[in-house]
């Protein structure tokens, strides 16, 4: 029998506020357990809840970019469980009038495939604490609860997806939109975006859901992946096998590579919701969905059209640009300084086909050499040991001629090596300046050329090829040092007069 995947992701992202979401406890990410803690986050007696407005207004922030419903009354609930890492016995969270409903994503899957992943909704929460089980004896944990209280925005998916890459592509955009609008620093060691994944399958073609499981807490995309892949195919092996999927929570082994049972899956009625009786309903007008509204930077979508339109920028290149904000954020700083460094005005008219040049030029260069040498030494591009300015450097050079394609890439290798020179240091102490005088390249081309006749003969019966084979071996006798463009034409003038 074959079988449909039914997957639908629960995202926690954690908000950008100096402050939690109820107290003024602080959120610094590895502090010493127990000390990033204020006595709201552990209700003790006495204390009362206060909203954070930063974290109201990075929720409205999320629900315009997806346009989302806003809701004009917002409610806290208390949902009651009893977990160490729990301090009061309950969390503070959404659930009857979450503050977005709706909303959706379009994704780019490869090839260009588009498909839109439809929201259910998004609303705010306070984090727990954590659980501590290494280095104290057997039998026995620790809590940390430094976490508890940090504000969180669960974004909920609708079970739209039906394999491991969607649901993958559907996580990459999402974590790419909640950094790109500032609301949260998409760090995935620290916790700052976390995944459940629920998922599901169903005879193929049925309309009904199958039994679905949860699988909590993945905090990879690569886990991601790998968990709903296996979860898929024990659900199939169990129906296969006449068994019966029971719903429960599961936890992902990245060891093994397997998802394993952790408790019998709960459903709202058993977390005893209630409104927060200590917290009022919060009414958002237009006035604040508005002002927040105005905050809202480019998406990517937009940002993708302009660098194609504008700067002639390929539409693969364009995708990998705006695939991460930190990725454009270099591409627009390399691009400031070398207009900077030629005089050009970006927004001048009479500009635009010298600033498409330049885009093309730095697009082509951090798709090829950088995103090669970060990935080799697996880095992010904000831990580049080239900045933005010094590609920016490079690459004025190569476009104002001294240096050519093979010196500056030579150039960019070893100021990568290197940790305190600088570009022209580096230029001076290794000789990459291109040579100027026209009778050293003379006598390098007619060394070339009496040592190789036949290719000449091969040049003049019509094979371009040939052509190409004195270049490079003139370029490679200089050293990369001679202008490739002047050397292919003094070749052409000398084979003229043969």
């Amino acid at each position: 029998m074959d079988w449909d995947i039914v997957i639908g992701l629960e995202t926690h992202v954690q908000l950008l506020t100096r402050s939690k979401i109820f107290s003024r406890g602080g959120t610094h990410f590895g502090q010493n357990a127990n000390t990033m803690i204020d006595f709201v986050d552990l209700g003790l007696p006495g204390v009362l809840p206060v909203v954070n407005k930063k974290a109201l207004e990075s929720a409205i922030l999320f629900g315009v970019a997806v346009k989302g419903k806003i809701s004009e009354e917002t409610v806290f609930s208390r949902k009651n469980y009893f977990y160490p890492d729990l301090p009061k016995g309950y969390q503070i969270s959404q659930l009857d009038k979450p503050i977005v409903l709706g909303g959706s994503l379009d994704v780019i899957l490869g090839n260009k495939k588009i498909f839109t992943v439809p929201l259910t909704r998004a609303h705010l929460e306070e984090d727990a604490g954590k659980s501590v089980h290494e280095g104290f004896g057997n039998y026995k944990s620790g809590i940390d609860y430094n976490r508890a209280g940090i504000a969180l925005l669960e974004i909920v998916s609708e079970p739209s997806m039906s394999s491991a890459d969607e649901a993958v592509a559907y996580a990459k955009c999402l974590h790419n939109l909640v950094t790109w609008i500032g609301i949260c620093d998409g760090n995935m060691q620290e916790g700052s975006f976390r995944m459940d994944a629920n998922v599901s399958v169903k005879p193929k073609g049925t309309e009904a859901l199958g039994t679905r499981c949860e699988i909590k807490n993945l905090n990879s995309f690569r886990f991601l992946e790998k968990a709903i892949s296996y979860e898929a195919a024990r659900q199939i092996e169990l129906l296969e096998m006449g068994d019966q999927v029971i719903q429960q929570t599961r936890l992902f082994d990245s060891i093994d590579n397997k998802t394993k049972e952790m408790r019998s899956k709960e459903n709202s009625d058993d977390y005893r919701y209630f409104p927060d009786p200590d917290i009022p309903s919060i009414i958002i007008s237009k006035e604040l969905i508005d002002s927040v509204s105005k905050q809202m930077p480019l998406l990517p979508a937009q940002v993708r059209e302009s660098l194609v339109t504008s700067f002639g920028i390929s539409d693969e290149a364009a995708e990998i640009l705006t695939s991460k904000k930190s990725y454009l954020d270099f591409f627009n700083q390399a691009l400031n300084k070398s207009c900077e460094i030629s005089g050009l005005e970006l927004g001048k008219d009479q500009d635009e086909g010298k600033l498409a040049k330049k885009a093309g030029v730095i697009s082509k260069w951090m798709l090829g050499r950088l995103f090669a040498q970060l990935n080799k030494e697996a880095l992010d591009i904000t831990q580049s040991k080239i900045t933005s300015f010094e590609l920016a450097e490079i690459l004025h050079r190569l476009e104002s001629g001294s240096l050519s394609n093979q010196t500056a890439a030579k150039l960019f290798d070893l100021r990568w090596q290197s940790e305190n020179e600088n570009i022209d240091d580096l230029i001076k102490k290794h000789n990459l300046t291109e040579i100027d005088d026209d009778n050293l390249l003379d006598e390098l081309i007619i060394g070339v050329m009496s040592k190789n006749e036949k290719m000449i003969l091969e040049y003049k019966s019509g094979k371009e090829k040939a052509l190409n084979a004195l270049v490079g071996q003139v370029m490679k006798i200089s050293k990369g040092r001679a202008n490739a463009q002047s050397v292919k034409n003094k070749i052409i003038d000398a084979i003229g007069k043969i």
